[in-house]
Parts: C-alpha cells; sequence; structure tokens
C-alpha cells in the first residue's frame, strides 16, 4: 500500500441541488490555490441529483486538472444505502481521470454506517477492481475500528474538535487510531470551527474554536497521517466552512449566523501548513503561492456579555451541560507565517497592537477585546504595509436576541508588488451570488440526528478492558 500524503476537504453534494458546472469550476479553483488536494464527495442516500452533482464534479476536476476525487457514503442522512447503490455509484465514477486511488483501486468512504460494515465485503465483489475503503465510523471508536480491521483499509476519524466542556482538541485519539490500524491508512480530521444551531435537527451546540485550526495543523505535523480531510469545505449550517458563501448552499434556518461571516480566511495560512505536511517537518520556506507571507485572523462580532442577548440554549459541545456563553472568550485570534521576521498589528476601533512575527514559523497569537479597549468598530490586520479590514465588532444584540457564536475570518496574504499601504475588505457576502435554488431539504448540512462524534477516551479504554 502506497499513500502519498494528500489533503482532502469534505464537500456536502447533498446542497448541490442546482449546482452548476461554473460553481464546481469556482470550486474546484478556490480549492487549489489553497493547495488542496481534492474533496472528499459527501452524497446521501435519497438526493435525486446525486448523478448529476457528482458528473458536474468530476467533469470540472478533469478540465481543471490536478484534483482528486472521491465518494463518501453518508449513512446518517435521510435514506438507507443499499450493496447495489453504492457498487452502481462507484463503478460509474470509478475509472474518471479525477478518481482518486490507492494502488490502482478507487478510495470510498463513509460518515458513520458501522452496521453495514459486514456488506461492504458485497460491495467489493460488485465492483470491478475492488476498492480501497477507509470509512468513518467514530461512533465506534478507535476499538471499533480494531474490531473491523479485516473489513478496512484504513480508517478517518471525524474527531476533529474539543469534547464538550473542553477548550482544547487532543491528540489521543488520532494516535489510538494510527496503533489500531498498525500499517492501514490513517485519514485526520482537521477542523477551524463548529457553530450550529438548526433546533429542528436537534443541533444546538458550539465547540471551543479559539485556537482550533492552529492547533489542528500543528497536531498534523505531529501525527503525520497518511491523508488529511478539511472538516468542512461547504457545510454552512456546521460553521466550519472555508468556502466563499453561496447563498444557495446555506440553509434558511442557518443564513442569520452565517451572513456576512467570510471564512475564506482559514484558506490564506493552508498553503504553508499542507507544505509543511509533505515536507514531514514544521518549520519550513514559506511556498511561493504565498508571496512573502500570510494571516488570518478569526473573531465573534459581540462580545459574549452584552446585555439582553441569550444563548439560544446552545450547549457548549455536542450534549453539553453548560451553555456555549461559558466556552467563549471575546479574542482576535491569529496565525500569521511570513519570510522574514517583521511584525503585524491588528486594530479595533482607535486601539492597535503590534507583535512580532518570526520568519519561517507559524506563529500564533489571542489579542483580547480588552488588550483593544474593548472598543467597537471594524478589525483590521496589517502586516507589510498591507491591511485587511473585516466586519465590525458591536455590542449590539442580533434581531433574534441570540448571541452568535460564528466568527468571520479575515485574509492576508502579502506580496512585494503591493505593499504600498494597500487595503482590501473582507466584508464578503460569497461569490455564489443571489440564491437561484434551495438547499436541499433531503440533506440539510446533515440531518444526524444522532451525530456521535466525539467519544471519550475513558469509554474506549473501558471498552478496550472488555476485551
Amino acid at each position: 500500500m502506497v499513500v502519498p500524503r494528500t489533503v482532502f476537504a469534505h464537500y456536502m453534494v447533498g446542497l448541490c441541488l442546482n449546482q452548476t458546472a461554473e460553481d464546481w469550476n469556482i470550486d474546484i479553483t478556490t480549492a487549489k490555490s489553497a493547495a488542496i488536494d481534492g474533496f472528499a464527495l459527501n452524497i446521501g442516500a435519497n438526493d435525486t441529483y446525486t448523478v448529476a452533482a457528482l458528473r458536474g464534479a468530476y467533469d470540472a476536476a478533469a478540465k481543471l486538472g490536478n484534483f482528486s476525487l472521491f465518494l463518501s457514503f453518508d449513512f446518517a442522512a435521510t435514506g438507507e444505502w443499499t450493496v447495489d447503490h453504492i457498487a452502481n455509484l462507484t463503478n460509474t465514477f470509478k475509472n474518471e481521470p479525477a478518481q482518486f486511488k490507492v494502488d490502482g483501486k478507487p478510495q470510498v468512504s463513509t460518515f458513520e454506517g458501522a452496521s453495514f460494515a459486514d456488506r461492504w465485503q458485497e460491495v467489493r465483489k460488485k465492483v470491478d477492481g475492488d476498492i480501497f475503503f477507509v470509512p468513518n465510523w467514530s461512533s465506534q471508536g478507535p476499538e471499533g475500528i480494531k474490531l473491523a480491521a479485516k473489513k478496512i483499509d484504513g480508517a478517518f476519524s471525524f474527531a476533529a474538535w474539543p469534547n464538550a466542556g473542553e477548550t482544547k482538541v487532543t491528540t489521543w485519539t488520532d494516535k489510538y487510531y494510527q496503533a489500531v490500524l498498525d500499517r492501514k491508512a490513517f485519514m485526520m480530521g482537521v477542523s477551524p470551527y463548529f457553530y450550529t444551531r438548526v433546533p429542528a435537527f436537534y443541533k444546538n451546540w458550539y465547540s471551543s474554536s479559539d485556537s482550533l485550526w492552529f492547533d489542528r495543523w500543528m497536531q498534523v505535523l505531529d501525527v503525520m497521517p497518511d491523508m488529511v480531510q478539511i472538516l468542512t469545505w461547504n457545510d454552512f449550517a456546521e460553521s466550519h466552512y472555508i468556502a466563499d458563501i453561496r447563498d444557495k448552499q446555506v440553509l434558511a434556518e442557518a443564513m442569520p449566523y452565517v451572513e456576512g461571516l467570510p471564512h475564506a480566511g482559514f484558506r490564506a495560512v493552508l498553503p504553508y501548513f499542507i507544505a509543511a505536511y509533505k515536507a514531514g517537518k514544521k518549520d519550513i520556506a514559506i511556498p511561493s503561492s504565498m508571496g512573502e507571507g500570510a494571516v488570518v485572523a478569526w473573531y465573534r462580532t459581540t462580545p459574549a456579555n452584552i446585555s439582553h442577548c441569550g444563548d439560544g440554549n446552545t450547549t457548549w459541545g455536542q450534549q453539553g451541560a453548560l451553555s456555549a456563553k461559558a466556552a467563549v472568550n471575546d479574542v482576535i485570534s491569529i496565525i500569521a507565517v511570513s519570510a522574514k521576521n517583521t511584525s503585524l498589528s491588528v486594530s479595533l476601533g482607535n486601539s492597535t497592537k503590534t507583535l512580532p512575527v518570526q520568519a519561517n514559523s507559524p506563529q500564533f497569537f489571542l489579542v483580547a477585546f480588552g488588550d483593544l479597549n474593548n472598543e467597537t468598530g471594524s478589525v483590521s490586520v496589517t502586516m507589510e504595509n498591507q491591511t485587511v479590514v473585516g466586519p465590525a465588532i458591536t455590542k449590539e444584540c442580533p434581531g433574534s436576541r441570540v448571541l452568535n457564536f460564528n466568527a468571520a475570518a479575515l485574509e492576508l496574504v502579502v506580496f512585494p508588488n503591493n505593499a504600498t499601504d494597500s487595503q482590501t475588505t473582507a466584508n464578503d457576502t460569497g461569490t455564489g451570488g443571489p440564491s437561484d435554488g434551495a438547499a436541499s431539504s433531503q440533506s440539510p448540512g446533515r440531518d444526524r440526528l444522532t451525530w456521535v462524534l466525539i467519544v471519550l477516551p475513558s469509554i474506549w479504554t473501558m471498552l478496550a478492558e472488555l476485551q
């Protein structure tokens, strides 16, 4: 088995009811510019437009080149997968130029579906040439994967966020997966953020995200998995999107906490982290696509303690006992990489804080609102005389009277020919234009009533002891 270090982004095809060829071109071109190698195409069993959407993705990827795709069967979405349905879709696309293969076999993954585990041998028999099967059965934990080792070629872990009531995610789960998989492939989940408030689908929680994007990429450089999957490209309803906002892919229930809060900035530092991952070391020269450096800064646009603004019953973590208000800190989180020793400044209203940045090494900073005199107004970040301005921080509660736990993420890439006090604005409303179609009612973000992703280490330890 030879698996080159590869980075994918998780793409929700269930949101592609009215996806056009140009939409796919934009998404793939944008992902390639961030050094992403391909998309994991999450598909539900009941969506009638799946084949058309997949055809658009594979055609665009083949046309643009150097971009890979594979199917990820979502067992938590509406509908039930059958052996024939899975095999037929796999056979339809397995020989496409953009299909990602390992040892000549098309890679296939899942979201959950552990109860279907014994049926995959039947799928293998119906796919000419077999498959390279790397499922996500996070609800079973590493010990469950160990028991299923003979049925799979690897495993993908969705444990990319801190547990309920915790501020940091660790590598305990990742390294446990690696240990039980032995020489089989391990795909590690990485995510920048998590907040969802779609009560109709029993989804209403926030996971600590102040340092998550930095922490998780540094953990990738420690764990060095065979593959990485970014969670996600376009799951807007769970606020971990790194794509530009496309209105027609945003659920109506999620639009109040997504609109006006771009996450494109999270892509700014990806070329560095991905190049470091592929090089197998933490400190590397800045990739040429990043010019002389890059910065991402993310922050919520309202302080947590503003008056008459509730938490909307949002909990701190999935099935958490505490309010999400207990989790959030009023901070601007910053990752910076630079080709030379320099400094950056972050401003809020009339207050500014300057921070040192060392050459060829990722730097992380937390700047509290209090460090900037708790002012309000636009947020700006400057490095090498280039500035980006983002959405304003205000002390006004949204019209819903519920605090928005989502964040805006600003992007600054420093190029020498722009170093003349240039300024850009990051008040991005998306490249998708006005909505020309509703997102799938069958696959709303994820209709996951049993979204059991983060299983406590103590539970896995207990299961191991029972074996």
